[in-house]
């Protein structure tokens, strides 16, 4: 597993650290997953979590309050309680406080069952885990998502955010996700910012939570350090 920070633009303090699979070569979360089989998807999902539940355990300092943020799949949980249990098992015996962790989905296809996914973010919520949908505003992961599963986090797709300093279109797209988010009490997290340009728009338009190369690179079983970016200007 690596680990890339999600910081608070405004306090320079971690919000989280994503955990982010990798292959033995390094090979990027989408190799590796291209290489799964259907049939161990399942498998797969609970040894990703349980590896970075335990890393956190080590890296993370125990009276923190950086998050863990884990990806995983819908289609990957059966039952979301199975899954909490081992979620709580790998916490436990790793000393890590439960309440740290932050589950992030995404769909690559049309979700079919929409039913199965409020279930799992509602199971998760319920037991103090925060929840995002990644990639909003790319694919599947749009406003209609956003208003079946009220999760806690929207992680705003790179594509919106990519050049967004020169672009009047994705400033005003992102000014209003940030708005109608804010309105249902839910927050906001950037992905994908590699200038200061572009972190400098987003502070403008309300978006306080950040990740991306500018701030830091993804460490294999280590935490980035990240760049010191103060002070970051408000556009004129």
């Amino acid at each position: 597993m690596a680990f890339q920070p999600i910081v608070d633009i405004q306090t320079g303090r971690v919000f989280a650290y994503e955990a982010l699979v990798r292959g033995a070569d390094g090979q990027s979360a989408g190799d590796v997953l291209a290489s799964v089989d259907a049939d161990m998807i399942y498998k797969f999902d609970q040894a990703c979590r349980v590896t970075a539940i335990e890393l956190a355990g080590r890296l993370f300092a125990p009276d923190g309050t950086e998050k863990l943020s884990i990806n995983f799949m819908p289609g990957a949980v059966y039952e979301p309680d199975a899954c909490i249990r081992a979620s709580l098992t790998a916490a436990r015996r790793s000393g890590f406080d439960p309440r740290r962790l932050m589950f992030e989905f995404t769909e690559d296809e049309r979700m079919r069952d929409v039913a199965h996914v409020r279930h799992i973010v509602e199971a998760y919520q319920a037991r103090g885990f925060t929840t995002a949908i990644d990639d909003f505003g790319a694919g599947y992961a749009g406003l209609g998502l956003l208003a079946d599963l009220r999760p806690d986090m929207l992680k705003l797709d790179m594509a919106l955010i990519r050049d967004i300093d020169t672009s009047v279109a994705r400033q005003v797209i992102v000014a209003n996700v940030v708005r109608i988010a804010d309105e249902l009490g839910v927050g906001c997290i950037a992905e994908g910012i590699e200038t200061a340009a572009e972190l400098q728009t987003l502070k403008s338009v309300g978006i306080r939570l950040c990740q991306g190369y500018l701030l830091a690179k993804p460490a294999t079983e280590a935490l980035p350090p990240v760049r010191d970016l103060s002070p970051v200007p408000l556009l004129q």
